[in-house]
C-alpha cells in the first residue's frame, strides 16, 4: 500500500498528522500476529504542488505493487488523482472532510462529508448563535460548496448573508475580510479557508476581537468545518472560542482504534486497519477487487453503495487551548448528494436538492 501525503507545504500540519495515523496503523497491522498479510508501505510527498499528485499516483501504481493509496489532503488534490486510479485500477483511501457530491469508484471517504460537518454544525448555530453570518473561504472546490451550502441553509432558515469573500489559495492578506465583518457585524463568521490563509485570518480575527468586544469569541465566534487539533498549536490563542466539528476530538472514547491527536489522524488509521480487514477476509487476490466488491465482501462502517463511512458528529470549541465538546449526534452513515436517504434523527431537514 502507498502512504501520500504532502509533508512539505501549506497544509504540512494536516497532511503530517494524516501521514503519521497511517504510518501507526501500518505498524500495528504488521506487528498483528492473527492478521495473515503484511503493509509494506510505498511513501511519496507531492509537498503540496497539485500537478505533483497525479504522475505520483501513476508512478506507484506502474512502478509498485501497490493497489491502495492512503493520501491527499485537499479536493484539488483528490479530483487530480481520480483519473490515474480509474486508468490504472487502483483505490485512494481520501481520510480528510470534504465538501461532497461525489461518489467515486475508485475512491473510499473515511472523513465527514457535508451532511456529517456543516449541515449539522448550521443546525446547532444558528437557533443559538444568530442568523447573520458572513462567510469566507478559500477560493476553490470547497470553499465554493461549503459556503453555497451554507448560504442555501442560512436563507431557509430565514437568516441572511451579510457578506461573503474568497481568498486565492494560500492568501494571507485578510484585511479586507476584517475591515467587512467590523462593517457588517454579523452574528457568526463561517470559516472555509484552508492552510496559510485560515492561521492569518484566524490572528487577526483575535486581534480585532481584542481590540473591540463585539468580535470576541462569546458575541460572535468563528467557525469552522475543517480545523482541528493538529493545527492548534500553530496557532497559540487565536483558536480560542473557534466552533469546529468532526467525527472525533481528542480525548473522547469513541475512536474506532483508540486515543488520537486529532480526528485526521484518526481518520488516516482506520483506513489502514479497515483495508487489512477486509483483505484479510476476501482473502489473497483482493486487492485488485473492485472497491465495491470488496466492502461487499465483509460489511462494516463504509458503505458498499456511497462509499463513505458511518461517523458520529461532535461539535466542540477551543476553551484553553483545547476542544470541549458542545453537542453529539450518534453514528449515522453519509448522505453525500444530500438524498434524504441517509438522515439522522436530531436533524430537522434535509434538502431535498443541491
Amino acid at each position: 500500500m502507498s502512504a501520500t501525503y504532502s509533508r512539505r507545504g501549506g497544509y504540512q500540519f494536516i497532511a503530517q498528522a494524516s501521514f503519521a495515523g497511517a504510518l501507526a496503523a501500518i505498524d500495528a497491522v504488521n506487528a498483528d500476529p492473527e492478521m495473515p498479510l503484511k503493509f509494506f508501505a510505498v511513501m511519496r510527498d507531492p509537498a503540496a504542488i497539485a500537478d505533483a499528485y497525479a504522475p505520483l499516483c501513476e508512478s506507484i501504481l506502474r512502478e509498485t505493487s501497490a493497489r491502495h493509496i492512503i493520501g491527499c489532503t485537499t479536493s484539488i488534490s483528490r479530483k487530480e488523482v481520480i483519473p490515474s486510479l480509474e486508468k490504472l485500477g487502483g483505490t485512494l483511501w481520501f481520510a480528510r472532510p470534504y465538501e461532497g457530491f461525489e461518489s467515486s469508484d475508485h475512491v473510499i471517504y473515511t472523513h465527514a462529508c457535508q451532511s456529517h460537518h456543516l449541515l449539522p454544525l448550521m443546525d446547532w448555530a444558528l437557533p443559538r448563535l444568530g442568523k447573520r453570518v458572513y462567510l469566507t473561504g478559500s477560493n476553490y472546490i470547497w470553499g465554493w460548496e461549503i459556503n453555497r451550502l451554507a448560504r442555501l441553509r442560512v436563507t431557509r432558515a430565514g437568516g441572511q448573508i451579510v457578506a461573503e469573500r474568497n481568498l486565492p489559495l494560500g492568501e494571507q492578506d485578510v484585511g479586507r475580510i476584517i475591515d467587512e465583518i467590523r462593517a457588517t457585524r454579523p452574528d457568526f463568521v463561517l470559516n472555509s479557508l484552508v492552510g496559510a490563509s485560515s492561521f492569518a485570518f484566524l490572528r487577526s480575527y483575535r486581534a480585532l476581537g481584542n481590540e473591540d468586544p463585539a468580535f470576541a469569541p462569546d458575541r460572535c465566534p468563528v467557525l469552522s468545518c475543517n480545523l482541528n487539533e493538529s493545527e492548534l498549536p500553530f496557532l497559540v490563542d487565536a483558536a480560542e472560542g473557534l466552533i469546529s466539528v468532526g467525527p472525533y476530538f481528542r480525548g473522547r472514547a469513541d475512536a474506532p482504534a483508540g486515543p488520537f491527536v486529532s480526528s485526521i489522524e484518526m481518520a488516516a488509521h482506520m483506513s489502514v486497519i479497515e483495508l487489512a480487514r477486509l483483505l484479510a477476509l476476501a482473502g489473497p487476490g483482493s486487492e485488485n477487487w473492485p472497491v465495491t466488491a470488496l466492502l461487499e465482501s465483509s460489511p462494516g462502517p463504509i458503505s458498499p453503495v456511497t462509499h463513505h463511512t458511518n461517523l458520529p458528529v461532535h461539535i466542540a470549541q477551543v476553551r484553553q487551548g483545547a476542544f470541549e465538546v458542545l453537542h453529539s449526534i450518534a453514528e449515522f452513515p453519509g448522505d453525500p448528494f444530500l438524498s434524504g436517504t441517509f438522515m439522522p434523527p436530531p436533524l430537522p431537514f434535509y434538502m431535498s436538492e443541491p
